[in-house]
């Protein structure tokens, strides 16, 4: 795809991006006006696999808005959302090498519901398999997070990502200590040695303890941090955009769907960062280090 056409494309993807961040504030302000007039919920919202993961009339409106533009726009793209692909029957699919825009339309959909400012808007374009611009509007916060393949990652079309460049730091020579880790809790809330949530609790502790403890296992890290939002989508986006920043070091996270990751991996890597698989490598003495394929569910993420 030539440059034109791309950044075409490009600014396209962020107008519909602020675009759709208003619509998220206006529904947000609705329900504070709404409740505030009847004591009701303006923005009910429905279970989909779980108590924690919840889909409101928002996230159905805003991906509609997003979808119908794009077609009107580019009707020979594909589109893969967020809402539309959870409604259907199966949960497997994969994305070839069509132009394919992956959306989010309400990423922290429980944040929403309860006005805690971390949602967001994702928006991707995809081609080849491989995330060539990503947008990320968190309206609340007033961040808008952007990156067109080699233009650029940027945080209000003002500042370049990441915001500390001369010169970038290096993480610290013995990482993970001294570091700020990310990481989320999950949708899995079964109890238990066996269930996903003790591996990730037992996952984090580690990183948090000293060096000397669990064998010498101990990450020491500065900070562990969980942005908190809707659990099945892992917080995903906006952690990818704050490690872009260079406000976070590692993120760490499995189970993510493609629209949790895929503007946010254009983001990050348009600012110089790394995102792999979290799996362990076959030759952990090799200094290739793949990139991270959407799909592949686990993701480490780098500044």
């Amino acid at each position: 795809m030539d440059s034109q056409k791309l950044q075409e494309i490009h600014a396209f993807a962020v107008q519909l991006g602020k675009d759709a961040g208003q619509m998220l504030m206006q529904a947000a302000w609705s329900r504070v006006e709404n409740r505030s007039a009847t004591g009701t919920n303006f923005d009910a919202f429905d279970e989909k696999d779980s108590s924690v993961d919840i889909v409101t009339k928002t996230d159905h409106a805003v991906e509609a808005f997003i979808r119908d533009s794009i077609e009107a726009k580019y009707p020979a793209h594909k589109f893969i959302g967020e809402e539309t692909y959870s409604a259907g029957s199966s949960r497997e699919y994969f994305i070839d090498a069509s132009p394919t825009w992956v959306v989010d339309p309400l990423d922290g959909t429980v944040n929403f519901t309860h006005l805690f400012p971390m949602f967001c808007v994702s928006i991707a374009f995809v081609v080849d398999h491989e995330p060539i611009i990503g947008v990320i509007n968190a309206p609340f916060l007033h961040q808008l997070f952007t990156s067109c393949r080699g233009h650029g990652a940027w945080l209000n079309e003002t500042h370049r990502l990441p915001l500390v460049r001369d010169p970038i730091p290096p993480l610290p020579a013995n990482a993970p200590r001294g570091c700020i880790f990310s990481c989320e809790w999950g949708k899995d809330r079964a109890d238990g040695p066996s269930g996903n949530l003790m591996r990730k609790v037992d996952s984090f502790v580690t990183m948090a303890a000293e060096n000397s403890a669990r064998d010498g296992r101990g990450g020491m890290v500065h900070g562990v941090r969980s942005l908190g939002r809707t659990p099945n989508k892992r917080s995903a986006t906006l952690d990818l955009a704050y490690t872009a920043m260079g406000s976070l070091d590692i993120w760490w996270e499995g189970g993510c769907w493609e629209w949790d990751v895929a503007a946010g991996i254009a983001i990050l890597e348009e600012a110089g960062g790394l995102v792999t698989t979290a799996n362990p490598p076959n030759n952990p003495e090799s200094a290739n280090i793949p990139r991270v394929q959407l799909g592949s569910r686990l993701y480490l993420a780098i500044r």
